[in-house]
């Protein structure tokens, strides 16, 4: 029973615990071109330093948060009706429903990306259906702009928003509609008393889980985004692939990881009171 309790455990250890070490210590270290790796072990501090002082830096995490939050939002109002849909749906016709959600993951990610940059490139899908329809007759770019980003990020994550948003209101009683209809509530309103409350672990757990890969996302803003919009995660990839600084790439990772481990620490926190209450 110890050695099946311990086998977790071993694993974060393995792949978590030893990977995340290396990389905190190459973060303390200083950029040494010359050696092989070109890490000069130590004690430093100024990686970090650089990463809240220098405007680029700040720029970049500004705009991955608010690149990050906005998609998310916007990936909330277009999942929350679907998922609301495909749990209210006939049992029968739910499981087509919620394959058609995966449906995108069965392509690879790159692929679907790429698709975007068609459909979005100048003369491209997009821009020849605005000019055939006569809704504008010189449409203006969107690939390389922030709005691409966003549409990217939305249409990659959506389905990890309804996916929880959906295992959450499956499970709610229709009784209770039915009993506040039966007071005098009106449909908005007992939505929002009933069904509004009651899926917010959902909301929560759909919010984070696009939340957290928008921020650090790369491919996206590489492929879709122009050279304005500079992502963290952009910015790691350049530290260490361009300018081949381990140490200050390493420390963006650290960065990055200690700010998305907070929303999840909060919402642990959270679950954990939920369940406490419930008992």
């Amino acid at each position: 029973m110890r050695f099946v309790i311990a086998l977790p455990f071993l694993w974060l250890g393995i792949f978590f615990l030893l990977p995340f070490a290396l990389v905190l210590v190459i973060a303390l270290g200083t950029n040494a071109p010359d050696s092989v790796p070109p890490v000069a072990l130590g004690f430093s501090l100024k990686n970090f330093t650089l990463l809240f002082t220098d405007d680029l830096y700040l720029a970049a995490w500004l705009t991955s948060l608010r690149i990050a939050a906005t998609s998310t939002v916007v990936a909330l109002l277009l999942g929350y009706p679907m998922a609301y849909a495909i749990a209210r749906a006939a049992p029968a016709r739910r499981p087509l429903l919620l394959m058609l959600v995966v449906l995108p993951f069965w392509t690879s990610f790159l692929i679907r990306v790429y698709a975007w940059m068609g459909l979005l490139a100048d003369n491209g899908l997009l821009e020849q259906f605005l000019r055939w329809t006569g809704l504008a007759e010189n449409p203006p770019t969107i690939i390389g702009t922030e709005w691409a980003i966003q549409l990217g990020i939305v249409y990659a994550y959506l389905p990890f928003m309804v996916l929880p948003l959906y295992a959450v209101l499956e499970k709610l009683d229709a009784s209770l509609l039915e009993a506040a209809a039966d007071l005098g509530a009106r449909p908005v309103a007992a939505f929002l008393t009933i069904t509004l409350p009651l899926s917010l672990p959902g909301i929560v757990a759909g919010c984070l889980l696009v939340f957290i890969p928008a921020v650090g996302e790369f491919v996206i803003p590489d492929l879709l985004g122009g050279t304005e919009t500079l992502m963290i995660g952009k910015v790691l990839w350049d530290e260490f692939f361009t300018n081949g600084d381990w140490a200050l790439a390493s420390a963006v990772a650290i960065c990055l990881l200690a700010l998305l481990a907070g929303p999840i620490a909060l919402f642990q926190r959270q679950q954990s009171r939920s369940l406490e209450r419930r008992t």
